[in-house]
């Protein structure tokens, strides 16, 4: 399984970061830490023999990707396991979502899952995982105490591996997008 993934400018980077390590400070589940998963949004998980099968698809589709503006609103779970924190899902997101799903989804041998399709894709990074019961309630909490909603720039793409999630290819996004303004940029 690949996933391509969004990543975010350094000030987001540092405080996704922080709910990460909080949690896993409180919970005393480090799997995100241990296996120095980064902050990232995941747009597509692809079935794929290589990523070598991927690259061509990839490097294509960056060079049509631009930066944009998302506001994160809301925290949430995907039960039974996973904390994350949610954006809101703008013109932006839905438009890179159609667009990186057009860009693989047509790939031969290879098959995009269904949680990650236009209309089907719910936009979150996750804060922790394989999290208990009882350390999905302290997560919460912790999230409860420290989370407000923040704007945040996508400033890049990558193509990366799982268990364990190893970049593979990461890449800065163009500049010009119309959607890099959509915020106020004094809440970046």
């Amino acid at each position: 399984m690949y996933l391509i993934s969004l990543y975010f400018d350094e000030k987001t980077n540092r405080l996704l970061q922080r709910f990460i390590d909080k949690i896993a400070q409180q919970t005393g589940n480090t799997f995100m830490t241990e296996h120095q998963v980064p902050p990232h949004m995941t747009v597509s998980a692809v079935e794929a023999r290589s990523a070598e099968q991927l690259r061509p698809a990839f490097e294509d589709l960056c060079g049509r990707l631009s930066q944009g503006r998302i506001r994160f609103v809301s925290v949430g779970q995907l039960l039974p396991y996973v904390m994350y924190v949610t954006p809101v899902l703008n013109e932006y997101l839905q438009e890179l979502s159609r667009s990186v799903y057009d860009a693989m989804g047509d790939l031969p041998e290879t098959r995009v899952s269904n949680y990650y399709r236009p209309f089907s894709w719910l936009p979150h990074v996750t804060m922790g995982k394989t999290l208990s019961k009882e350390q999905m309630a302290v997560a919460f909490g912790v999230l409860q105490e420290v989370f407000v909603p923040f704007d945040a720039l996508v400033t890049e793409v990558g193509l990366a591996k799982v268990n364990p999630h190893v970049d593979i290819v990461r890449t800065k996004l163009r500049e010009d997008s119309p959607h890099r303004s959509e915020l106020d940029e004094k809440t970046i």
